[in-house]
């Protein structure tokens, strides 16, 4: 009769039907190599680690949230902050104006233990023009290139653990595609995306074994958001394309990891100065649609952004590279909007309030939640062509038809009743 034999990891040996059989050396070998374990909670103890968060210039951005919960963690933290701002936020440090933000979960205040300047749109001294070395905006701020920075930090540090790219640019976002100059598209991709390429090339040397790159990507890399233009969603695109390209290269040569969060929106100083409407600017109006229409009906804060981060980050998610995480409140996995569209929440003058969604009435579909049967609901007329909004969806500018007829403010997909538990709406300004 055949033995069977089953060996288990600790190379012990149980026979069926014959005589016990010794592992090879070769098991035994491998038996006595095998890693250890650590526990996932230990692991998201980062004390004696150093991140890097290039992109930093205030406490409203995604970047400051991440430095934040990598400090709560333990984790030393030094940034790279864009020259003409650098004075400017310094100054804002000392004088105790981010005093508030810059409370961690115990109570002790953040520590930032260096300031670096950064153009991450140049590589090197020789890529930067004459006229942006005699900019006033840039005297006293020498050494700004990525090269010159990873050199700084190298010489500072030595080694680091995390590098955070939060950093974008895109000149022309205001504009539709249609309307971008090959100027503004490719800026828009040297500052959003291929910073992240040069970064890691320049600073993978500086990484620790087992380190971490992240990046912060948006939904428009995949789906259509109007109103994010001038050639930004093409460069999301770019970037999370080139993280899982940098996932194999660098994991290969620099043994680290490189990984991307897809964020919700984020009424971050930056993002407040995209396509300004009448009354809202296009921020304002993303972050109320995701409020009606994302799986969790609740507002997004930097900080769930920053907590993600810092768990993707950190050693308890060793083996976990090139990827996307969406930290949206599951917006992303939506196909079709069931409740507010776009342009009731472009006309508001106000924050969409939890209430107003429908919560669990829009998948019973029971009648709860509205003011008439579903039966009849399903029999309403849609819009008439004369009441959408046609070109001007793409342009940005106020709803009005081909015929220059504006729709009624109060003209929505359908009237939508008060239901659902109350949310805390929070600071405005980390919404």
């Amino acid at each position: 009769m055949r033995c069977l034999t089953l060996l288990l990891p600790a190379a012990a040996a149980f026979s069926v039907g014959g005589p016990a059989h010794v592992a090879s050396p070769t098991a035994q070998m491998r038996a006595s190599v095998a890693p250890e374990m650590t526990s996932g909670l230990k692991s998201m103890d980062l004390t004696g680690k150093v991140a890097f968060v290039a992109g930093v210039a205030d406490s409203t951005g995604y970047g400051w949230a991440i430095a934040k919960a990598l400090a709560s963690a333990g984790c030393k933290i030094i940034v790279g902050t864009w020259p003409p701002v650098l004075g400017i936020f310094e100054k804002s440090l000392s004088a105790g104006k981010f005093d508030e933000d810059m409370v961690l979960d115990d109570g002790s205040k953040m520590a930032i233990d260096k300031i670096y300047p950064l153009d991450a749109v140049y590589d090197t001294p020789d890529d930067v023009p004459e006229d942006v070395m005699a900019n006033k905006r840039y005297a006293g701020a020498a050494g700004f290139t990525i090269q010159e920075c990873a050199d700084k930090v190298a010489a500072d540090y030595g080694k680091i653990d995390f590098f955070i790219h939060s950093l974008a640019n895109g000149p022309e976002v205001a504009k539709p595609l249609l309307e971008t100059s090959r100027k503004g598209y490719l800026a828009a991709a040297s500052a959003s995306s291929y910073s992240l390429v040069s970064c890691v090339s320049r600073f993978g040397p500086l990484m620790a074994e087992g380190g971490s790159f992240l990046s912060l990507g948006f939904i428009a890399a995949g789906q259509v958001v109007p109103g994010y233009g001038g050639g930004m969603s093409s460069a999301k695109a770019m970037l999370e394309s080139d993280t899982r390209v940098l996932a194999w290269e660098a994991g290969r040569v620099y043994k680290v990891r490189v990984n991307c969060i897809s964020a919700g929106p984020l009424k971050s100083r930056a993002a407040t100065a995209i396509a300004k409407g009448d009354s809202r600017t296009f921020i304002e109006m993303g972050i109320d649609y995701y409020m009606a229409n994302a799986p969790l009906q609740k507002h997004l804060y930097s900080d769930d952004i920053g907590e993600a981060a810092a768990c993707l980050l950190s050693p308890a998610m060793g083996a976990v590279t090139g990827v996307t995480l969406y930290v949206d409140n599951g917006m992303h996995a939506m196909g079709q909007a069931r409740e507010q569209c776009s342009k009731p929440l472009f006309e508001r003058s106000d924050i969409l309030q939890a209430e107003e969604c429908l919560g669990s009435g829009a998948i019973r579909g029971d009648g709860k939640a509205w003011d008439e049967p579903y039966s009849a609901r399903r029999t309403r007329r849609p819009w008439p062509y004369d009441a959408r909004r046609g070109a001007s969806a793409v342009r940005g500018t106020r709803a009005r038809t081909s015929q220059g007829d504006a729709r009624p403010r109060s003209s929505m997909c359908r009237e939508q009743p008060s239901y659902g538990s109350e949310w805390p709406i929070g600071s405005p300004r980390r919404l």
